[in-house]
């Protein structure tokens, strides 16, 4: 019987892609949604992901190459368009598909869609092969041509770049087309090489508990379902073991959701507590199930709240840690959420570092004398993160910064850990720390 072309590798991931495009779906979402109800094989799958994160990836870069073959994008179908796009994809960046193939399906997908632009379609995509590919470096502006070549916005070309100068921040925007690797966290460290060797892991450079591979499904394995690991990148693994803590504490993680942190910050107590706070209950139902699968629920309690109105919810000396987990553009996931890049604006900066300075000035009300605030985010943008400790400490007299250290000495930057995405080839991330002087 003849596969529908919903139910094709190429036609799967042009639904996808309609979903992010058409309907500003999250990629990983829909695509997570789509493949658990599909019924292709392992290898259609694999190809549909590759399809769906490599045309998001590009598509700065596919859309200005289009445009040189394409004389009105507006008068275009939307589904020929993402044909367009994900054909391109194939022929730029995937070697291994002959050329003539790829024509080939872009047009029986038009045909079977019935937009009657199959001739349209082969003829453009026709062009495409017949001919050289326009020459990014031919952009004068410096920032535009930048932006083409990594397929990020002209905002964040600008915005890394007076950040980390441009030889680092072209580092990064390089780094950034490359694939995540898979990483997990080992809640017994004395199974950490036993572990390691049954899934083929290697040990992490960053986090003394995280075993890393380039691709794979951790969550399939024995070791998943029975709780001796949990699903967590290297960097977030960071935060827990920079609090210190001694077993005792009465810990606040102000927002908590998922509750990776969470979790890991619960396997250090022993006879201490944490609150863990998100705005939403359907969130909070994630970390009550981590905790549950990793055996650390008698140390969590879980409350509806929002973290910029701790201090209306405790009083004050209440707490001896607390973790601010801020709410943040994500840039540093950008590797593993593409279309991030394509959903920010740069006065996202503003109103979200209004946002974390919000939080922080409420949870250090609740914080005890001499008690500590961890800060992370997962974005590299200073604005989000140097600039908000800055300002928060210009404002709290009563707070010093912490100076933290880690054996990685290119992740210290002025008392914080910042990691890049090329460092390591992980995510980005941030942490701070503030202790209550008086």
């Amino acid at each position: 019987m003849v596969k529908s072309w919903q139910h094709t590798a190429r036609g799967t991931a042009l639904l996808v892609l309609g979903e992010v495009f058409d309907h500003d779906a999250y990629s990983n979402l829909a695509l997570t949604k789509t493949l658990s109800g599909s019924t292709l094989t392992k290898q259609d799958k694999a190809l549909v992901t590759e399809l769906v994160y490599g045309t998001l990836a590009r598509k700065i870069t596919l859309e200005w190459y289009l445009a040189h073959y394409i004389e009105d994008r507006d008068k275009l179908d939307s589904w020929v368009y993402h044909i367009l796009l994900v054909s391109l994809y194939q022929l730029i960046y995937l070697d291994r598909l002959p050329a003539h193939a790829v024509v080939n399906e872009a047009v029986q997908l038009a045909k079977a869609k019935r937009t009657h632009a199959e001739g349209y379609v082969n003829a453009i995509l026709r062009k495409v092969v017949g001919s050289s590919l326009p020459d990014i470096q031919s952009i004068k502006r410096l920032n535009k041509r930048y932006s083409v070549q990594y397929s990020l916005p002209v905002w964040l070309i600008k915005v890394l770049i007076e950040d980390y100068g441009e030889t680092r921040a072209f580092a990064i925007f390089e780094s950034l087309a490359q694939r995540n690797k898979a990483s997990v966290r080992v809640t017994r460290p004395d199974q950490l090489r036993e572990v390691a060797e049954a899934t083929g892991s290697e040990q992490s450079l960053l986090s003394p508990v995280g075993l890393t591979k380039p691709s794979g499904h951790f969550a399939s394995s024995d070791y998943f379902k029975e709780g001796l690991i949990t699903i967590q990148d290297e960097t977030s693994q960071l935060v827990a073991p920079v609090m210190r803590l001694e077993g005792h504490e009465q810990v606040l993680d102000a927002c908590a959701a998922p509750g990776g942190k969470t979790v890991h910050m619960a396997s250090y107590l022993t006879s201490g507590h944490i609150t863990a706070l998100d705005l939403y209950d359907h969130k909070l139902a994630l970390i009550r199930e981590n905790a549950l699968r990793l055996g650390v629920s008698d140390k969590i309690e879980t409350k509806q709240w929002d973290a910029r109105k701790v201090h209306d919810l405790f009083g004050a000396d209440h707490f001896d840690k607390i973790l601010v987990d801020a709410p943040c553009s994500g840039i540093g996931l950008i590797r593993r959420k593409t279309d991030i890049r394509y959903k920010k604006e740069l006065s996202d900066f503003q109103s979200l570092q209004k946002i974390q300075l919000e939080i922080l000035d409420s949870v250090c009300q609740t914080v005890k004398k001499g008690g500590i605030i961890t800060y992370s985010t997962c974005t590299i943008v200073h604005h989000e993160n140097f600039q908000v400790i800055q300002q928060f400490l210009a404002s709290h007299p009563e707070f010093e910064q912490v100076m933290l250290d880690h054996p990685q000495r290119d992740i210290m930057v002025d008392g914080c850990l910042l990691v890049t995405p090329e460092l390591y080839m992980t995510d980005g991330f941030f942490i701070a720390q503030l202790r209550r002087k008086f």
